[in-house]
């Protein structure tokens, strides 16, 4: 089967490229420049175009037995002004994305989302949500919230072959942003003081992510949404293991979570953005069961103790 991927040179993008390709897929792949094209492994054919436009899609979207929408922005703390160009690239590309490859004739049609869609959830039980939780702490998790719920889900009630993957936050090899930035830092002994130390997260080892976007496809029933969530882990603990692993040591001092939350409220409307990060370092346990995944796909995620060691020996190698 041929497949068009949108978010192909990102971190798991790069991942899911190579996981199709060693599975024997044919792969296109959206890239918006040349550099990008270059980062795209041998065998795939790369597509130029701009997720924001529609009529660029097309070619790629032609002939495609399945399409993987991954492209977002996922900055959180994106000030006023920069709003409506995530509101363009998260919901509206991939309304755009979505409802041509609909048009287009696509068997399977897979949306990429976020569990940070289903809110503060710090005991989930059974299956995702099925509606926005609302009270967001960042416009990032409104936009895929709106994609999620209005946009995808919305095809699915039409009928549409789509499929929704939300993710837990990624890690491994490769990732200079999220935790590979914050891992990189200790392992240069960079980070001695931290905000928000329950801050809890489904922690997603990419490889593991990419196979179950894989898997989604292949097995997964339109309509349906998985949960491709990792272990469930406090950044303290995650990088306590990280310093038992590299013995570059976690920071000696956190700040609650409760002081994040205040920081936030006096940053205000003075740095919007600013507060925006502090809100999201305010304590929120993004979580969710895979157990939905486990069950229909036969997915599983790696245990951090086995996930850190190669991150960290990466970081150490590539990183320094």
């Amino acid at each position: 089967m041929r497949a068009f991927v949108t978010g192909s040179t990102g971190f798991l993008g790069r991942t899911l490229v190579q996981e199709l390709l060693a599975c024997g897929w044919e792969v296109s792949a959206l890239v918006r420049t040349f550099e990008r094209a270059r980062q795209l492994p041998a065998g795939v054919r790369a597509v130029p175009g701009d997720i924001t436009q529609p009529d660029s899609l097309r070619p790629g979207l032609r002939g495609a037995g399945a399409v993987f929408h991954l492209a977002a922005w996922t900055q959180i703390g994106v000030p006023p002004r920069e709003q409506a160009r995530m509101q363009r690239i998260n919901v509206e590309g991939a309304r755009h994305v979505l409802t041509l490859a609909a048009e287009a004739g696509a068997e399977r049609i897979l949306h990429v989302s976020d569990v940070a869609v289903f809110g503060d959830q710090r005991a989930p039980n059974g299956r995702p949500p099925a509606g926005a939780a609302g009270g967001f702490e960042s416009y990032y998790q409104t936009t895929r919230a709106a994609a999620h719920f209005e946009v995808a889900a919305g095809l699915q009630r039409q009928g549409a072959p789509v499929i929704i993957a939300a993710l837990g936050a990624l890690y491994g090899p490769g990732d200079l942003a999220g935790l590979g930035r914050l891992l990189r830092q200790q392992l240069r002994r960079r980070l001695p003081v931290l905000l928000g130390p329950d801050n809890a997260r489904s922690w997603t080892y990419a490889a593991d992510a990419a196979q179950g976007l894989r898997l989604a496809v292949e097995r997964g029933r339109p309509g349906e949404t998985y949960a491709l969530a990792g272990p469930a882990h406090t950044l303290r603990a995650v990088l306590e293991a990280a310093a038992r692993l590299s013995r570059a040591p976690a920071p000696l001092i956190w700040l609650p979570s409760a002081a994040a939350r205040s920081l936030a409220r006096l940053a205000g409307r003075v740095r919007p953005a600013l507060a925006e990060r502090l809100r999201a370092a305010g304590g929120a346990a993004y979580l969710a069961d895979p157990a939905a995944a486990q069950a229909a796909l036969g997915w599983s995620a790696r245990p951090l103790a086995e996930g850190l060691p190669p991150t960290l020996a990466w970081l150490e190698e590539h990183a320094p």
